[in-house]
């Protein structure tokens, strides 16, 4: 009788969970099935759900529903808290596994060249959500003495750190924050949040409803001027074929008209403001210069040689997240991505890597919602099929499910299992339940295996 196909996911994101379900829903699934093994480096699943969504999102993680049903299956195991390279190589899957797809995401910030980058005030805005976010590897604490602070980027983590900032603390007690971000947000400065965009509001990537969301906080002034709203052939064209940047123009015309409030926080959006440097004294963060921008027709600015230095202390760049290579892969430096043909890694060589795929954010750069990541998997799940069909597919030493578990503990590797999940999930239940709150998160790793019962 045939083995089931075995299949390693390095990622428990929600790129990794819906490959699982492409490979649950496949043909194959059925006859001989599949058996499918989720490995993540952190003690919990879920990736950027968990861990780079604002805590004020419930709507966004509302999304974990769904993906819970998918890790339900029972063709599924998590292995949490298990760290590629570090725990298990490429080359221990291939001994356990015939096909390996990594769907590790992007974590880091891309970096931005322009100088007083490296000054101390200036920051990633990958750092700052992790800390707000409750990562466990990251620092407990962050620096918020800075009254005026500039947001570099229009896109929607721009949106969240700009609102996180802007915010009060008990605005966001009822979300599941831990303690430690509740405590660092009560010392926040900030009342003053600067967003800057070097184009114009048709070519800003906001979401609609996360830009609308911005104004709906009791302390939060947006503030939009007047002069930034401008469009030439080249906007104009893009709103009639892109509902979303329409919308996300009109809202911020009608911003744009509106009388000023007295919220007691400002929170401005600008446009037309490309950042060339951050200004120092002694090391430290004084200001923020810009060159102002003109559309030049095709949608598209150009710089009009007009500067402006703004008065900030602090300055978050959010201009998009950068993927961490990944050993015994080819890499693309420039995309930060994993070479690949419709998910088949592609080796320098033009030859596909055996039996190894890629799908998310790591093998198309950090670009889309969440949802589009769906699709990703569905091409990729295909491609690893149609390779299975074709004989193409390494044959593993070890495929026994168990061979794994045995493997992992002479390694003496602590991991948790799905069902820790469910009992680190009680854990931040009970937790937040004595303060009417849905949950708080637990941050520290060795509280999140003990939780788990790894």
């Amino acid at each position: 009788m045939p083995r089931p196909l075995r299949v390693a996911i390095v990622g428990a994101g929600p790129a990794g969970i819906y490959a699982a379900d492409a490979l649950l829903k496949s043909a194959v699934a059925a006859d001989p099935g599949v058996s499918i093994d989720l490995f993540e480096r952190m003690p919990a699943p879920f990736g950027l759900i968990r861990y780079g969504v604002a805590p004020d999102h419930p709507r966004i993680k509302g999304i974990i529903t769904a993906l819970h049903q998918v890790l339900d299956k029972p063709q599924i195991r998590l292995f949490g808290n298990v760290d590629y390279p570090g725990d298990i190589s490429l080359d221990d899957l291939r001994t356990f596994y015939d096909g390996v797809i990594f769907s590790t995401g992007a974590t880091a910030d891309r970096a931005l060249d322009i100088p007083g980058i490296d000054l101390k005030g200036s920051y990633g805005a990958a750092d700052f959500v992790s800390w707000y976010d409750g990562h466990p590897d990251v620092p407990r604490t962050w620096p918020l003495d800075a009254e005026k602070v500039a947001v570099l980027g229009v896109g929607n983590v721009a949106l969240d750190v700009a609102r996180i900032l802007a915010k009060t603390a008990e605005e966001l007690l009822p979300t599941e924050i831990p303690p430690n971000v509740h405590a660092g947000l009560q010392a926040n400065k900030a009342v003053e949040i600067h967003v800057f965009g070097r184009r114009g509001p048709a070519q800003a990537k906001f979401s609609p409803m996360e830009l609308r969301e911005l104004d709906h906080s009791p302390n939060i002034e947006v503030i939009v001027n007047p002069e930034d709203i401008d469009y030439d052939e080249g906007s104009i064209a893009t709103r009639r074929g892109n509902k979303q940047a329409d919308m996300v123009a009109k809202t911020l015309e009608n911003w744009a008209i509106r009388d000023v409030g007295d919220r007691p926080h400002k929170l401005f959006l600008h446009f037309f403001e490309a950042p060339t440097e951050i200004l120092g004294e002694n090391g430290e963060v004084v200001g923020l210069r810009t060159e102002r921008t003109e559309l030049d027709g095709t949608g598209n600015v150009k710089g009009t040689g007009t500067f402006t230095d703004w008065d900030v202390t602090a300055v978050y760049r959010a201009v998009g997240y950068l993927s961490d290579k990944l050993p015994k892969l080819p890499w693309d430096v420039e995309s930060g991505t994993v070479p690949n043909e419709a998910g088949r890694v592609v080796e320098a060589t033009g030859e596909h890597l055996r039996s190894t795929y890629v799908t998310g954010w790591i093998r198309r750069g950090p670009v889309g919602l969440i949802g589009h990541t769906k699709g990703d998997a569905n091409e990729t799940v295909a491609s690893l099929l149609e390779d299975h069909a074709g004989g193409r597919l390494h044959t593993p030493e070890a495929p026994a499910p168990e061979a794994v578990e045995a493997f992992l503990a002479e390694r003496n590797v602590r991991y948790t299992t799905w069902d820790g999940w469910y009992r680190l999930d009680a854990a931040e239940k009970a937790l937040g339940e004595p303060q009417g709150r849905e949950r708080v998160k637990i941050v520290e790793r060795d509280e999140m295996l003990d939780a788990s019962g790894a």
